[in-house]
């Protein structure tokens, strides 16, 4: 019999080729019409196999998009902590979260933004990441990089345009990784000191 694992415990080797499988999966064709049943077929295994990784298919869908959230916040650190002052440092985030993202279809995103589940997870990602730019900004308004602006109202600008950019509306023709450009290029264009 296949037990559940528990949440933090690791993975066996053949559970994380499964986990990778399905998250390749639901990054290249979305989860909508994910079903247990069609995984198992399509992974060869069995049902239990899969309700191993997770204990119902909404529980499965929140842990595989929460591990691929989490690759990307990993994938967006070392922007962060790179060199460089607070404004090339914001751009080079922005350019990371784009490259990270871009393994996501659009399928996958639109997805997200239509499941409770997955958009939770997508949001709270997005007020994270507000957050770390927000305090990147407010570094480089101490260091007289950038004029002084109410950091709340850039991070809520950087979180509103963010989820626009996730759900794919009203961009006015650009998506991911041009958006993500042009959004640090604007925000960095419209704090600049001087």
């Amino acid at each position: 019999m296949t037990h559940l694992t528990p949440p933090g415990a690791a993975r066996t080797p053949r559970q994380q080729q499964l986990f990778d499988e399905l998250l390749a999966h639901f990054l290249g064709e979305g989860f909508r019409d994910f079903t247990v049943d069609g995984a198992a077929a399509r992974l060869h295994c069995s049902k239990a196999t899969i309700y191993a990784l997770a204990g119902s298919r909404e529980e499965l869908v929140r842990t595989v998009v929460v591990e691929f959230f989490k690759r990307v916040s990993r994938g967006t650190e070392e922007a962060l902590r790179g060199p460089g002052d607070a404004e090339q440092r914001l751009l080079a985030y922005l350019a990371a979260m784009a490259e990270q993202l871009r393994p996501a279809s659009p399928r996958f995103l639109r997805d997200v933004a239509g499941s409770p589940v997955a958009s939770g997870v997508y949001e709270r990602n997005t007020r994270i990441a507000s957050t770390k730019l927000a305090a990147l900004v407010a570094e480089g308004v101490a260091r007289g990089e950038f004029r002084p602006v109410p950091t709340g109202f850039i991070a809520e600008v950087i979180s509103s345009a963010m989820e626009r950019i996730q759900q794919r509306t009203g961009m006015g023709g650009i998506e991911g990784p041009g958006a993500y450009r042009e959004l640090g290029l604007l925000i960095v264009g419209g704090i600049r000191a001087g």
